[in-house]
């Protein structure tokens, strides 16, 4: 038997569909149940779905869900205020940062600082000018060094009976030793001079010529010393000069001189002493108008204590100068109190200073401090010290900018046996500086008044500049005039270095009017008139190429006015000169 089972497809699908749908509803009420749990307030209200027919979805009904949801919830607009709480507890650290390091900057090589150089140069009238200079550090402490000079010329002055030539050369050696609590220098040297008693006047050459007269003149100079300087002591420094003078005319002097610098405390303060002994003793061998033996000598024992006193823009200075003269060719004995008094006060900083100061002392005259000044003396020199009652002086001085400052000041001296160079009187001897051809001393009591200014200008390394000018008055009291006192000076000096090779440099100087005594040899008695020297100028320039760091080459050209001034009565200079030459530096 047969059995067909006729089933209505379309009753089946609505059965099955009925099941799944039921399933989803089951679903959707779990899933309502637990997000009823995971919110503070639920807004979904409860209900009973009553399915009427089958959901039979269509595309028609899907809608698409915004990129950004609109919100409704009034909770969302205050938000919740948070509280942070930080606890905080030290950490160790092994972390070290990185050392800055300066950011490199280029630069130009350093040029090398060479410690020794010769110079050799040759010019007119057979010059040579030639020196060395020798430095040696032994170590950290000690060095040696040396120095030689030697400057000569075979003359050519024209009109002139007598030789004009001279020379000078010097050689010196020194020795530097720095310790820890004192550093000390002992040195030594020689010198020798030669000239000319060429200065005939006009009336005397005839008779020079007679006697055949030869005007050389020799000198000769040996000297050793020492300077010691202390640390941390009442005594500061130390130090003694000997020296031995004397020439080919039998004449002779020694000078030893010691000085010392010491603080003494007073009262919790310190004052600073100078002291000084000053011992002096030569002879010549004939006085200028007979054959006695002419000597001299004496010794000096000086203190020089001064109190430093400093207060904001003041600064002042006290002191005194007492001297001990002791003359043994006079035999007597004096003592000497001198003013020591300085003072300065900054009016606007460095731009306007005030200074000045009153100031005395006891000066040693000698035959080779006359002979340095002027060559042409006679080896019969009457020689004694210079009694400075005062130097008084006051002025301005400061810096108009970083690279120019001035110096304005006024003075008054007035010394009593003040040393005058004139001109010696013409007595025929057989003598060859008899003739009206060197000079001689004199002293007066002379008061001189000076006004200076002076100007300098460094703008760089590379060019400096300066310029001084000074005015002279004189009163004296014995002689008819200051003898062969200048009555104004002037200078400048310029120094230019161009490029990397090339440099210049000038020195210009005047000297003004002079008086001196002028002798008339009438044949039988020999007149003095007062003259006077004219002014004169001397214009000096040079030009050098460093080739490299170690040679350089130059030329100098000396009184390019070619003016054949005098400088001393009846001693014309030689005229317009020059001189090549070149420098070179090394080391050992």
């Amino acid at each position: 038997m047969k059995i067909k089972l006729f089933i209505n497809k379309k009753s089946f699908k609505q059965k099955i569909m009925r099941k799944h749908l039921n399933k989803i509803i089951i679903i959707v009420l779990a899933l309502s149940q637990t997000l009823s749990f995971s919110q503070e307030k639920d807004t979904i209200s409860t209900g009973v779905i009553n399915v009427v027919k089958p959901y039979t979805p269509t595309i028609a009904d899907a809608f698409k869900v915004k990129e950004t949801p609109s919100i409704d919830d009034a909770e969302t607009a205050n938000k919740k205020e948070i509280r942070y709480n930080i606890f905080s507890f030290p950490v160790a650290s092994t972390f070290t940062p990185a050392k800055g390091k300066a950011a490199i900057v280029e630069k130009d090589k350093p040029s090398k600082l060479y410690d020794n150089y010769a110079s050799l140069g040759v010019g007119t009238y057979t010059a040579i000018l030639g020196e060395i200079y020798l430095n040696h550090s032994i170590d950290r402490n000690q060095s040696v060094g040396g120095y030689l000079s030697h400057h000569s010329s075979q003359g050519g002055i024209e009109n002139l009976l007598l030789d004009d030539n001279f020379s000078d050369s010097k050689i010196n050696v020194n020795y530097a030793n720095r310790l820890r609590d004192l550093s000390w220098k002992v040195e030594a040297g020689f010198q020798q001079k030669r000239f000319n008693w060429y200065g005939l006047p006009e009336s005397m050459v005839d008779e020079a010529n007679t006697n055949n007269i030869s005007g050389g003149h020799s000198f000769f100079d040996a000297h050793f010393g020492s300077d010691v300087t202390f640390e941390n002591t009442y005594i500061n420094s130390v130090g003694f000069l000997f020296r031995r003078f004397g020439d080919n005319q039998g004449s002779g002097e020694n000078r030893f001189v010691v000085k010392s610098t010491v603080d003494i405390p007073v009262n919790q303060e310190e004052i600073s002493t100078d002291i000084v002994f000053d011992y002096l003793s030569g002879s010549f061998d004939r006085n200028y108008s007979t054959t006695d033996e002419l000597p001299y000598g004496n010794f000096q024992l000086g203190l020089t204590p001064k109190y430093e006193l400093n207060q904001n823009d003041l600064s002042v200075e006290l002191g005194i100068s007492m001297f001990y003269l002791n003359d043994k060719e006079a035999n007597e004995s004096k003592f000497y109190i001198y003013p020591n008094v300085t003072a300065s006060y900054r009016m606007v900083n460095d731009i306007l200073i005030a200074y000045g100061g009153i100031k005395g002392g006891l000066i040693q005259n000698s035959y080779y401090d006359f002979a340095s000044e002027n060559p042409f003396v006679s080896p019969t020199l009457f020689i004694i010290p210079t009694d400075q009652l005062y130097n008084a002086y006051v002025g301005l001085k400061g810096k108009v900018s970083s690279s120019m400052s001035y110096n304005i000041s006024g003075r008054y001296i007035s010394d009593r046996n003040k040393a005058l160079f004139i001109n010696n009187e013409i007595t025929v001897t057989t003598q060859n500086y008899s003739y009206g051809n060197s000079f001689g001393i004199v002293y007066d009591n002379v008061d001189t008044f000076s006004f200076s200014g002076e100007i300098n200008v460094d703008v760089n390394r590379n060019f400096k500049l300066g310029i001084k000018a000074e005015y002279f008055g004189y009163t004296s009291s014995g002689q008819a005039e200051a003898w062969n006192l200048p009555d104004a000076k002037g200078s400048l000096f310029l120094d230019y270095q161009i490029d990397a090779h090339w440099f210049a440099g000038a020195n210009l100087f005047y000297t003004g009017e002079r008086k001196d005594q002028f002798f008339l040899n009438d044949g039988s008695i020999t007149t003095p008139f007062i003259v006077t020297l004219d002014s004169y100028f001397d214009a000096n320039l040079n030009l050098g190429y460093h080739v490299n760091d170690q040679l350089s080459i130059y030329v100098k050209g000396n009184n390019l006015t070619n003016n054949g001034y005098q400088r001393w009565q009846n001693f014309p200079v030689q005229s317009i000169q020059f001189l090549a030459g070149a420098t070179y530096k090394f080391d050992f």
